[in-house]
């Protein structure tokens, strides 16, 4: 590797060679007597407390960065969102060059510019664990970059010019001493893709990388590529904390917010020379090294004169404070580029910042919420970012309802812990408890450790916890569902002409038949009017038909560029070559394009309607009803329906052309944005657009209205939460609104009728039936509640007396599982002294429940008596509280069972 890495702006400018002493690198050095390659853990931090630039900002070194490039032939181009729609491999954007993998980098589509520089805000939450304590790790950072693709016989530049550009940045523009940078050879891999690369450090500190990226990474192995790439990365934090010398990160990138917390939280001030000794020595240790962390903190500790105990309480408020700005930093990207939080996808990791630092405003007892952190953040980078800032509303609004399910969550956290593990009887909590905890029920390990305090459980949090679970989320969307295959060899075919396309109106047409399979079932055609399923949308049918054959077409699949015909009802014989007639089911056709054209007018409409952070989770659409599946953080109320309804007509009686063209990606990404990738990510340089005159567009393969007028009326019929963050849109048009329309105008009629009242009385009569339920209901729970005091009275003369105690045992007649309740808790609130043990039958099954009265409390728990029960062999299955348990029991007889059970009874109360 010596001679890709031996370039000759080292030997023009005096650096030489080294291998590093401590780890074994390799690195490059105009320091004849430097013996070590400088990065930790090899060196320290040898920058920090020496401001190196008075009078800068963050947003200056970002200008100077870019600024640089543009005045040596790159074009600046904007950031991309954080949020990687356009990639099915990964959630969010981790690297500058994750905006142009796959699809640029394979040479598929042409860069946006080349070479180009861009500032890429980025989200990482591998190390989320040492954000805050090593002062050093940002979840969020901003890549700053500068790209070249070569491309076959397009030569941009590589890796002479690359590493000339770096020394040049550092120290013409900068001024930074080039005696003070130190370039490391290395390997990079990420995204799919591999490269040698050098890191470049600065006293110490990483402050960029430079790849040069000629390998594709397959399961392991790398495989040259055609393309070399030239793939850098700055980190704007970093250099910007370099600058000023600060003691972390975060006094650098986050300034008087620090300190403005810190005053709020009533903090007393911390020696910055602690907090400069944390961020100096903070490449020695990280989450995965808790021994080497425990020993820095034990080091740090005595020369400063703390215990380690005490050191850890000094610290652990600022890296509260630390770690609070970096998510709410993160959450501002995240949030403000459309992500919901959810359990799965994107919304799996918001949310993991989300619940983190609402953890931490919870066990500190801070003085403010989140919403209040995160609108600091929409302030503090307002100039820099905002397009955030008009996004507030929306931010504020999704922060409030998801601090209102953590505070649910708390209130509810200790009940769920002690069902879920206690009743299995464990002493102590693993890593997989506390995995499955968070996943299933969103209940952080902290809180989990909080609420088994007092019951003497061990409860060890995995220093990296946040971390694995970061690594498990972050690229998952790739589905592993395998496409129907099609009994059909269609190698070595011409790509089938797409009649369809260029003319959708066409209802007719010849074509040649150039394969057939399964004795007719499955044919291939030159060219066809027939639209295949694909985008959500159902397939066409009609008939194919010549003189000697006649099919019904059921469906149609695209395989590669190949139509392939499935067809039944086949009569007659086909050969290849033979000339067929195709026709088509028109009104099936129109009337999926009609859904199919309403499922964009209503996505638009929804976006307007609730905002920006709207995307389409899915969509089908059938000639009967059509539905959209959104991402929203809440339930849709009426009114919103009403308002997505109304405002979707409107269009529709607008009567706005529909336009549908082919564009270059590059230029309809800039043109529309990323929202083009509604429908899902699309292969391909050239993209087909649909677009809705001044209201909608997108990338689209499906056939469409040729203006909004043609889809008639809009009905959206149904709505439903199927999964945390998506909502489900069920709606019909034209013909299909009005059959669901007549639908619910029969019912009512018929509910008229019945009720002998006109239908404008309707609402009246109903209100007045529902009063007499009321009201009858009310009189039943009384004659329910006399016949249970009644029936307790019984028990309690049956009941087995032990000292001054009383065992019930007895079998609840009827399948009424309230009955049971209130019996249980009547017992349990009017007998003191009592413990009672109840069954009730249903549907084959034998429910339980266990109550003590306040008395009997005070000798033992329905806990412990449910535990000492499994301990005696009984096969029952619950949990419960202090004064009571429920569950199922296994048994044949619950007759014999209570009998046993009660000899068990009356022995926990000797």
């Amino acid at each position: 590797m010596k001679s890709f890495f031996d370039v000759k702006v080292f030997q023009e400018e005096g650096f030489t060679r080294k291998k590093c002493k401590k780890c074994g690198r390799y690195f490059w050095t105009v320091n004849e007597d430097l013996e070590i390659c400088t990065d930790q853990p090899c060196g320290e931090y040898e920058f920090i407390g020496k401001r190196f630039k008075t009078g800068l900002e963050l947003k200056d070194v970002r200008e100077a960065f870019l600024g640089f490039f543009e005045k040596n032939g790159h074009s600046r181009i904007k950031r991309y969102p954080v949020v990687a729609r356009w990639r099915e491999d990964v959630y969010l954007v981790g690297a500058s060059i994750y905006d142009f993998q796959p699809w640029v980098t394979e040479g598929i589509v042409p860069p946006p510019a080349n070479p180009l520089t861009i500032s890429q805000p980025c989200i990482r939450l591998t190390d989320v664990e040492n954000v805050g304590k090593t002062g050093r790790h940002l979840t969020t950072f901003e890549m700053m970059a500068h790209h070249a693709f070569n491309f076959g016989k397009i030569h941009v530049y590589w890796n002479e010019e690359t590493v000339r550009y770096s020394l040049d940045f550092f120290v013409k523009e900068l001024g930074i001493p080039k005696e003070k940078i130190v370039y490391i050879e290395d390997l990079w891999s990420g995204g799919g893709n591999a490269g040698e690369d050098f890191e470049i450090i600065v006293d110490g500190l990483e402050v960029a990388t430079l790849v040069f990226m000629h390998y594709r990474v397959i399961n392991g192995d790398m495989i040259p590529m055609n393309n070399f790439i030239v793939d850098t990365g700055y980190g704007l934090e970093r250099i910007y904390w370099f600058l000023t010398g600060a003691p972390t990160i975060y006094d650098a990138v986050f300034g008087k917010l620090v300190e403005k917390l810190r005053l709020e939280t009533g903090i007393p001030p911390l020696d910055h020379r602690i907090l400069e000794d944390i961020s100096r020595y903070a490449g020695k240790f990280s989450s995965e090294t808790p021994e080497l962390e425990k020993k820095f903190k034990s080091m740090l500790a005595e020369k400063h004169g703390f215990s380690i105990m005490e050191l850890n309480e000094v610290l652990r408020p600022y890296e509260v404070i630390f770690r609070l700005l970096d998510h709410s930093r993160a959450l501002m990207f995240m949030l403000g580029d459309g992500i919901v939080p959810s359990n799965s996808g994107e919304g799996y990791l918001a949310r993991l910042l989300i619940r983190r630092s609402l953890k931490d405003i919870y066990i500190q007892k801070l003085p403010f919420d989140l919403r209040y952190i995160v609108d600091l953040q929409l302030e503090f980078w307002r100039k820099e970012f905002p397009e955030y800032l008009e996004l507030r509303d929306l931010i504020d609004d999704i922060i409030d309802v998801e601090t209102k399910r953590f505070h649910d969550l708390v209130r509810r956290g200790k009940d769920i812990v002690l069902r879920k593990l206690l009743k299995r009887g464990k002493k102590s909590i693993n890593v997989a408890d506390l995995v499955q905890l968070y996943d299933s029920q969103g209940i952080p390990p902290e809180l989990v450790k909080d609420f088994l305090r007092d019951r003497g459980v061990e409860v060890e949090i995995p220093g990296d916890f946040y971390s694995r679970l970061a690594k498990l989320h972050e690229s998952t969307r790739v589905s592993s569902e395998k496409a129907e295959e099609i009994p059909i060899n269609v190698e070595g075919l011409p790509q089938t002409n797409l009649l369809y396309y260029s003319d959708p109106k066409l209802a007719r047409c010849t074509a040649k038949v150039l394969k057939i399979a399964g004795e007719g079932k499955y044919i291939v055609l030159d060219q066809t009017i027939f639209y295949p399923e694909g985008g959500g949308a159902e397939a066409d049918r009609g008939w194919i038909l010549s003189k000697r054959f006649k099919a019904k077409v059921v469906d149609v699949k695209k395989v590669k560029n190949i139509v392939v015909h499935v067809c039944d009802q086949i009569k007659g014989t086909l050969l290849e070559g033979d000339e067929v007639e195709c026709i088509l089911d028109v009104e099936r056709r129109n009337a999926i394009s009609r859904a199919h054209t309403a499922t964009h007018i209503i996505l638009a409409a929804a976006r307007k309607i609730l905002g920006k952070h709207v995307w389409q989770a899915g969509a089908h659409k059938t000639e009967d009803y059509a539905r959209l599946d959104i991402t929203h953080y809440k339930r849709l109320t009426r009114r919103e329906i009403e308002k997505i309804e109304e405002l979707a007509n409107k269009i529709v009686l607008e009567n706005r052309k529909i336009n549908v063209y082919n564009m270059d990606r590059n230029l309809a990404e800039k043109r529309y944005g990323f929202t083009l990738y509604q429908g899902g990510v699309v292969p391909e340089n050239v993209l087909r657009i649909v677009e809705v005159e001044n209201w909608d567009a997108e990338a689209c393969g499906g056939i469409h209205c040729t203006r909004t007028g043609e889809v008639g009326l809009i009905k959206i019929f149904h709505t439903e939460r199927i999964q945390d963050g998506v909502e489900r849109l069920e709606y019909a048009t034209g013909l299909r609104t009005l059959k669901h329309i007549q639908d619910l105008e029969k019912i009512m009629e018929d509910v008229s009728r019945d009720l002998n009242v006109p239908l404008h009385d309707l609402r009246r009569k109903v209100n007045e039936l529902l009063e007499e339920k009321r009201r009858l209901s009310s009189k039943v729970e009384k004659l329910e509640d006399k016949i249970i005091e009644i029936e307790v009275e019984k028990m309690v003369r049956k009941a087995v007396c032990v000292k001054e105690f009383h065992v019930i045992t007895d079998i609840i007649e009827g399948d009424d599982l309230n009955k049971l309740r209130k019996t249980a808790f009547y017992i349990r609130d009017n007998y003191a002294d009592a413990l009672a043990f109840l069954i009730l039958v249903k549907e084959n099954k034998k429910f339980f429940m266990l109550t003590l009265g306040e008395k009997v409390m005070k000798r033992i728990t329905a806990n412990a008596v449910l535990n000492i029960l499994k301990e005696h062999g009984f096969r029952l299955s619950g949990g419960g509280r202090k004064h009571f348990a429920q569950g199922i029991i296994d048994v044949r007889d619950p007759r014999v069972f209570l009998e046993e059970v009660k000899t068990v009874l009356l022995n926990c109360l000797k």
